[in-house]
């Protein structure tokens, strides 16, 4: 069992556009769609799309559309009662793959209900494979509430993997998960370094510098960092070892979902027994497959293209 958190849902819109995007222009969509969204609800879905078992914790009311959109998915969730309603969050995408994204900053999350997440969070944790905590914090969480959950789990037989940015990040990666899922840009949040530098010099087949920087935050959390890299592949970093995979070429619709694809798609493989090349590569595979795809459509086994993954041991 995968349980998936998303603090923050959404409703993803992807407004797909036939030509470039011009600032200050009239265009007409050539393509609307709307899907349930946030980091752990993507992940969820991946997971569901392979046909193992898992579950979607969030805040919503009972009476939420964003619920009626769950279920005609087939995503299993339980919603923690809360005030508002979920977010729209708005993709632009390019013909070209570029994608343009404006995100809300949700409906606030009373202590109560905060509270009565976590409270869901830890019941549905015990007896799971690995808990997922995915996304941003709306307001009226703490920064560190990842970091209380994280802490909180201590006790439990359980993984945690965790996929955010910002302060939030920072705060987990202080208090040790298991996995930690950054991008460049997340890692250079905490590392210092340059995310464009990293993945350009990956593109260009020199991954050292990201290597290095994932290197430095693994030995502070003591656990294993998955690095996505955009076109240019991923890393995985593990205590013994970093592994290096670059991604088969794909026609990119929407970048969005990608790096939560990929996310699934290692905890997809860590629960099928694969070793760390095995994991790595299932993570590029999902994450290029959610790339060729509209919106954040989840990628399903027969778009998999694990043959064309290539994946090195670097250390």
């Amino acid at each position: 069992m995968i349980v998936t958190v998303t603090a923050n849902p959404s409703t993803d819109r992807t407004i797909e556009l036939a030509g470039p995007l011009r600032r200050g222009e009239v265009h007409r969509a050539a393509r609307v769609v709307d899907q349930p969204g946030g980091k752990g609800i993507n992940v969820a879905r991946v997971v569901r799309a392979a046909g193992l078992p898992t579950l979607a914790v969030l805040p919503a009311r009972a009476d939420d559309p964003f619920i009626d959109s769950l279920r005609a998915v087939a995503l299993p969730h339980q919603a923690v009662s809360a005030d508002g309603t979920v977010r729209t969050n708005l993709t632009v995408a390019e013909p070209d793959g570029t994608t343009t994204k404006i995100n809300d900053a949700g409906t606030a999350v009373s202590a109560e209900a905060g509270a009565a997440l976590r409270t869901t969070i830890l019941a549905r944790a015990e007896g799971a494979d690995w808990l997922a905590l995915c996304g941003s914090l709306p307001p009226g969480l703490p920064e560190d509430w990842y970091a209380q959950v994280l802490a909180a789990t201590a006790s439990l037989h359980c993984r945690v993997a965790v996929d955010t940015s910002g302060a939030p990040l920072a705060a987990v990666a202080a208090a040790r998960p298991a996995l930690l899922k950054p991008n460049s840009d997340e890692l250079a949040e905490l590392t210092g370094d340059d995310p464009a530098g990293m993945e350009r010099s990956a593109a260009q087949g020199d991954p050292s510098v990201a290597a290095a920087a994932s290197r430095t935050l693994a030995d502070r959390t003591g656990g294993t960092v998955l690095t996505t890299l955009g076109a240019a592949g991923a890393l995985l970093t593990t205590p013994d070892g970093i592994w290096f995979a670059t991604a088969p070429a794909v026609a990119v619709r929407s970048t969005v979902g990608a790096g939560d694809a990929s996310l699934a798609g290692y905890l997809i493989a860590h629960l099928r027994g694969a070793d760390e090349a095995g994991l790595l590569r299932s993570a590029v595979a999902h994450g290029s497959a959610a790339a060729a795809l509209p919106g954040t459509t989840p990628p399903t086994p027969d778009l998999l293209d694990e043959a064309g993954v290539s994946v090195s041991r670097l250390s």
